[in-house]
């Protein structure tokens, strides 16, 4: 295959110490990209090149300064805008992340002349929600294709993996209780994708023309939320009590107040929808990649799977 970049070309990750951006890196630096991790704490992007691999630096910026954005890009041949937030703080807010930060990396890259920016949205982004979260994430789209037109908007749907917010939860909440609260009546569907397909389809949608503007990126199954409860997958028999989202709300405001935030009310209004690829919305199948699904990765998040319960701790 004929690639349009040189190994040497550097790409710039914004959120490269996240969940997925630090996947990103990964991928981006076995394409052949030197990789340019820019990020609020730098630090802890020292693992990703602990061993010394050289092509990985870190530079500290603050994805609300523009000139720290500008610094950080320059001499950029790629940018993956891979910042995200659930919970808002302070100046952190969804409109400030999704939206006012988004439009400042998509126009530093812009002004700068990068030839690619790849920006990390989610299925189901809508400009026209009532749930802040989501409204903030389709707001964001359009901000970054108002600041740079041929940007590619990447959704996925909710990433599955070690260390998730997802899978990994839910694991551990249905070990130890012996009745587990549905989301509404359990009926909401649900595609989950694992997070190193995302990191890679990224590094191959590098590797192609800008021609599509989105790509919505699923897993290869899709779920109810009750089904994915009581399957082969996560579960075994147990008692499935149906919660209304109305109290899941409050339960997730009152959870962004703890330390470990079990669940934020941005995760209670993402479970109102179903988060499913759209039909004719390009995908893996265009990069010519077959997603793995979550019973394959399973043991992965969740060692004890398929011999018992595990006990409880403690």
């Amino acid at each position: 295959m004929t690639a349009s970049w040189a190994p040497a070309q550097t790409a710039t990750v914004f959120g490269g110490t996240g969940f997925l951006g630090r996947r990103v890196v990964r991928w981006l630096r076995e394409a052949g990209f030197a990789v340019r991790i820019a990020a609020r704490h730098p630090e802890r992007s020292r693992s990703l090149s602990a061993d010394g691999e050289p092509g990985i630096a870190s530079i500290r910026a603050d994805i609300n300064e523009e000139s720290a954005v500008a610094a950080a890009i320059a001499g950029s041949y790629a940018v993956v805008n891979a910042v995200s937030l659930y919970v808002e703080r302070g100046k952190d807010t969804f409109q400030s992340v999704h939206v006012e930060a988004a439009a400042r990396v998509a126009r530093s890259a812009a002004e700068a002349g990068v030839p690619r920016l790849v920006h990390v949205s989610g299925i189901g982004a809508d400009a026209g929600s009532t749930s802040a979260y989501i409204r903030s994430r389709g707001e964001g789209e359009a901000a970054v294709l108002r600041a740079f037109a041929a940007a590619t908007l990447i959704r996925p749907a909710v990433m599955f993996g070690p260390d998730d917010a997802f899978v990994a939860p839910l694991l551990s909440m249905l070990r130890r209780l012996p009745a587990f609260p549905l989301f509404g009546n359990g009926g909401t569907r649900l595609q989950p994708v694992y997070v190193e397909d995302i990191g890679e389809a990224i590094a191959r949608i590098m590797r192609l023309p800008a021609t599509e503007r989105i790509y919505e990126l699923a897993g290869p199954q899709v779920y109810d939320y009750r089904s994915l409860l009581l399957g082969e997958s996560l579960g075994k028999e147990r008692l499935l009590l149906p919660v209304p989202f109305a109290l899941w709300k409050i339960i997730g405001t009152i959870g962004e107040l703890l330390p470990a935030r079990p669940i934020t009310r941005s995760q209670v209004e993402l479970m109102e929808c179903d988060n499913i690829a759209s039909p004719g919305v390009p995908g893996f199948a265009n990069l010519r990649m077959a997603p793995r699904s979550l019973e394959e990765i399973l043991p992965q998040i969740n060692p004890g799977h398929g011999r018992g319960p595990e006990p409880a701790a403690p």
